[in-house]
């Protein structure tokens, strides 16, 4: 979206266009699945429009000059249908409502600081918010793309040696007729299925990868996925800090808007897009339910720690809930932020010593029947 202070309206709008051709079918935004307006846009939009607000613009106003800034054509109209919409008498919140595109978390949101008069400090919390967790998805791509290059260039010089190296050794041990130990009978094995489904097997990771995101639509598909990551090794516990710092910082901007806890227990469940803690949210809610105090809510999950738990009954007991929740919230990032680093430093040795284990299976099972060879062709 990329809205500036420093540009009028009239530049923005009237600005002839630069770049043609190319540059604009590069720049062409092409949504093939979810929604259009994602993550990174949302902070942009609740930021730009927290900032507008506090500069004294009514919401009206400040929505058409968001939608006026638009370059593409599809956020523009966007905008411009929420800009009626107010017109013909619904609150913000109630636009929010009717799309899609935004969560129940970010409707209630809206409608509490509608309520309370503290519209722009709300919108400004929701970009602080989405602000986050685009950082958190930063840092689990950054931590995680070089070891997967490495990953996938040691996989293809693995199948590189099977399918090229392996059946020119496999014919020089049939010409001789020597017996080949097991190992070297199992890496054989591997090459020829290679050779002869090695086409199947990259059109089923292809297909796989092109239908990833109709599978994850499935629930089923999609709560075996987060319980299965969750017990892998560092990376599991990885994800569970980023999904807790999003948790704490939801919790936290419910608290400031006086939500009651058990309420915003039950909208951070519906915007917090993973099973694990999903369904720990459900079993605190139904403990809240029944009398139960919140920091023993939390107890016999371990998506909880014992530091959130603690922390928790600080907070009862000392009626600081909101307070608590945000220091929380800043351990848990900087949590991420640290383990984020360490993610890939620990993966990419990981990954080189598994590879070389490989690399070097091969090479011993291929040498083995050459000492035997030798033997043959001695005799």
């Amino acid at each position: 979206m990329g809205f500036k202070l420093d540009r009028t309206l009239e530049k923005t709008i009237n600005a002839p266009s630069q770049k043609e051709g190319l540059d604009k079918w590069l720049k062409k935004e092409i949504t093939l699945f979810g929604s259009f307006f994602n993550a990174k846009k949302k902070e942009s939009f609740y930021s730009e429009l927290a900032i507008l607000l506090k500069a004294g613009l009514q919401l009206r106003e400040a929505l058409e000059l968001l939608s006026g800034t638009q370059k593409k054509e599809k956020l523009r109209l966007f905008f411009a249908q929420m800009v009626n919409e107010l017109d013909s008498g619904l609150g913000f919140s109630e636009v929010l409502r009717k799309r899609k595109e935004f969560t129940e978390y970010e409707y209630y949101s809206v409608e509490i600081g509608e309520e309370s008069g503290n519209l722009g400090t709300i919108l400004q919390e929701l970009a602080t918010f989405y602000s986050q967790k685009n950082e958190q998805r930063r840092n689990l791509i950054s931590a995680l793309t070089y070891p997967l290059i490495i990953l996938c260039t040691a996989m293809l010089v693995v199948v590189f040696m099977l399918r090229m190296v392996v059946p020119m050794f496999e014919d020089i041990f049939k010409q001789n007729g020597v017996e080949l130990p097991t190992i070297t009978q199992w890496i054989i094995g591997a090459s020829n299925i290679i050779e002869r489904y090695g086409l199947i097997i990259l059109l089923g990771i292809f297909a796989l990868v092109l239908l990833r995101k109709p599978l994850m639509q499935n629930e089923s598909i999609r709560r075996r996925r987060d319980y299965l990551i969750l017990k892998v090794p560092y990376l599991g516990n990885f994800l569970r800090l980023v999904y807790m710092a999003q948790f704490t910082q939801a919790v936290a901007l419910l608290t400031t808007s006086k939500v009651p806890m058990l309420n915003s227990v039950q909208m951070a469940k519906k915007m917090l897009q993973f099973y694990p803690l999903q369904d720990a949210l459900t079993t605190m809610e139904s403990r809240i339910l029944k009398g139960t105090s919140l920091h023993q809510s939390l107890q016999g999950n371990k998506v909880f720690d014992h530091k959130i738990i603690s922390l928790v009954k600080v907070a009862e007991e000392t009626n600081q809930t909101e307070y608590i929740f945000k220091k929380l919230n800043q351990q848990y990032v900087i949590e991420v932020q640290q383990k984020s680093k360490m993610l890939s430093t620990i993966m990419e040795p990981i990954i080189i010593v598994v590879i070389g284990v490989f690399v070097g299976v091969i090479l011993v099972s291929m040498y083995l029947p050459m000492f035997r060879l030798s033997s043959v062709l001695g005799g």
